[in-house]
């Protein structure tokens, strides 16, 4: 899995390509806390190029939700679809994921 981060105003967007699984999705875990200790407050995780997840990605991705809404700050994930949207949806977390459809109107909800 790798990790590529760019800015669109006050907005980060991590760009996941790769599997999340149990052997690398802790990264992503580690890359936004580390964006959080730097005071980044409005985040895109785009699932474009992940064409697999399990449990653990699963796990990544509620805990990095969860922290986020604790500290009241901006998630959204992008490019959901295939066997992750299937995966989130067995999970019966489609309505607890702030998901958009793709960058752009992940970046309307969290800057309009």
């Amino acid at each position: 899995m790798e990790l590529k981060i760019r800015k669109n105003g006050e907005t980060y967007i991590i760009d996941v390509d790769g599997e999340m699984d149990l052997y690398n999705s802790y990264k992503l875990k580690e890359l936004v806390m580390k964006m959080l200790e730097k005071n980044v407050r409005s985040f895109i995780i785009n699932l474009e190029k992940v064409d697999y997840i399990d449990s653990s990605g699963i796990g990544a991705l509620i805990y990095i939700c969860s922290t986020i809404k604790k500290m009241s700050l901006r998630l959204s994930i992008a490019n959901v679809h295939g066997s992750v949207k299937k995966v989130i949806e067995l999970t019966k977390l489609m309505g607890y994921f702030p998901i958009a459809n793709s960058v752009e109107e992940a970046l309307m909800k969290i800057q309009g």
